[in-house]
């Protein structure tokens, strides 16, 4: 009989929601050899508990799985999908608290955060619930007097999605909720250090009611679970939310069954502070969303570049923002940040910023990891930062602000496009003239203007250049899991 094992528990009104096992074909599974992985807390790096380990084979039963349930799943009604992504909302909106609370426990986040994302989450849910019912058979006016032209828009077939660890809920609702509208089956993979969050999802999914083999949930090493699913020609579609370098990988991988990608994958957000900008708003529209998450946010705003004429003020009051954060575990009262998610992280910001230091620049607050327990960073301010430092070329995500002046609006967009990255930016400015420069001149999938970033369920998220291509959000994001066929029909 198979046990969940949870070592420290988490503290939720529902245990059910705390799986340590893979969803596959209806059923929850363990590794046949019983191998594990284990989750850690990132604020004091206790043991959160065991998650299933499966092999490449026990991968690829999920795609069995998948494509066994694709046929009735694609010829259902659509407004039968949408009813049961309904459900799914509904069931995640009644458990927020507790997967807000699993999500802290595994990924660190504040408790305020966590709450969020649980709400993004559903509400990626509750939209596709809806646009379940838009694609349809649309006319073409024919080129042909005798005959009619229709195009078809039908489901590819399985979808594999393969979700990261800094927003593990909202990731893999985005791009299911998605999928399962346009009529795909599902195999999804999430990160190894946050499995908790999806096994949760998979659990309210099966209690919302979808048929055995439509949302398959795979947990284990990401090498060994993908792969298979890359090489299987029986898969699709690959949306994959992640590094560049992994991105590359997998569309390589990918390349020889040909299959439809969605990309989205790192950034490096320049900002734009202008001479007329309200540095109020700026500091704290952009420092909010510098710390959200720790800065462990692909859109998060990282190379600040502020003109000559209001940078020491900008400076001062960044400065001071950055100082009164409150970094902590998520769960206590007042924290503002909590920790980054795992060692690597900590050692990534103290090469970023011994490698600047080391180049002379100014550090106003910050550069230090706090305590010898669990992953925690000051939130660190750095003045004059050169071109060819790394924290100015590779993406610091972490709680990092960057700053350089600019003297003419031109050479802030150069460099804003300098890096081949084209996820985000943003600008702060009271001219109308300047923010359309800014907006039309600078090379991103995403242009924020004298606000953080505030990306919904309607709008479409993605990037250009090395940042990725396709979108999720927005009816775009159904593109990548749908065909379509061109049919004519000449009367006799």
């Amino acid at each position: 009989m198979l046990h969940d094992r949870i070592e420290s528990g988490v503290g939720v009104d529902d245990p059910k929601l705390v799986r340590s096992f893979s969803y596959i074909g209806g059923k929850w599974v363990g590794a046949s050899d019983g191998a594990t992985l284990t989750v850690t807390n990132p604020a004091d790096g206790s043991t959160v508990g065991e998650v299933a380990k499966l092999s490449a084979a026990e991968s690829t039963q999920a795609v069995d799985a998948a494509q066994a349930a694709f046929p009735a799943w694609a010829g259902s009604l659509p407004q039968d999908r949408g009813a049961l992504l309904r459900r799914w909302y509904e069931l995640m909106v009644q458990n927020a608290e507790d997967l807000a609370r699993i999500m802290v426990a595994e990924q660190g986040k504040p408790i305020s955060e966590a709450r969020g994302e649980i709400a993004y989450a559903a509400s990626f849910v509750e939209y596709y619930a809806e646009e379940a019912k838009r694609p349809d058979v649309e006319g073409v006016t024919s080129h042909l007097p005798d005959a009619e032209v229709e195009l078809w828009m039908e489901p590819v077939g399985v979808a594999a999605l393969v979700t990261p660890w800094n927003f593990p809920s909202a990731m893999l609702t985005r791009k299911a909720a998605a999928a399962l509208a346009a009529g795909c089956t599902v195999v999804a993979h999430p990160s190894g250090e946050t499995p908790f969050s999806a096994t949760a999802l998979a659990e309210l999914a099966e209690r919302a009611g979808f048929p055995a083999g439509v949302f398959n949930l795979v947990t284990g090493d990401a090498p060994t679970v993908v792969a298979p699913w890359t090489a299987d020609s029986r898969v699709r579609a690959l949306s994959f939310t992640g590094s560049t370098e992994i991105g590359r990988l997998l569309y390589r991988q990918s390349a020889d069954t040909v299959k439809k990608l969605v990309m989205e994958l790192g950034g490096h957000a320049p900002v734009i502070v202008c001479e007329d900008a309200d540095i109020e708003l700026a500091v704290k529209a952009a420092g909010a969303a510098k710390v959200r998450n720790a800065g462990q946010v692909c859109i998060s705003p990282t190379r600040f570049l502020v003109h000559d004429s209001v940078y020491d003020r900008f400076a001062a009051d960044v400065t001071s923002f950055a100082e009164q954060i409150k970094v902590g575990d998520g769960l206590t009262d007042g924290t503002t940040m909590g920790p980054l998610a795992n060692p690597r992280r900590v050692n990534a910001m103290r090469e970023l910023t011994e490698d600047a230091t080391s180049r002379g620049v100014e550090v106003l607050t910050g550069v230090a990891q706090i305590g010898n327990i669990g992953n925690f960073w000051q939130p660190t301010v750095m003045s004059n930062v050169p071109t060819d430092a790394r924290v100015f070329n590779e993406e610091p995500f972490g709680p990092v602000i960057a700053m350089q002046p600019f003297k003419s609006l031109d050479d802030a967009i150069t460099e804003a496009n300098r890096l081949d990255y084209g996820l985000a930016g943003y600008a702060f400015t009271g001219s109308l003239s300047r923010a359309d420069a800014i907006a039309r001149g600078v090379e991103v999938g995403m242009m924020w203007i004298n606000m953080p970033a505030m990306p919904s369920a309607e709008m479409p998220f993605g990037g250009v250049k090395d940042s990725g291509y396709g979108s999720e959000g927005g009816p775009e994001a159904m593109d990548c899991y749908v065909n379509i066929r061109s049919i004519a029909i000449k009367s006799n």
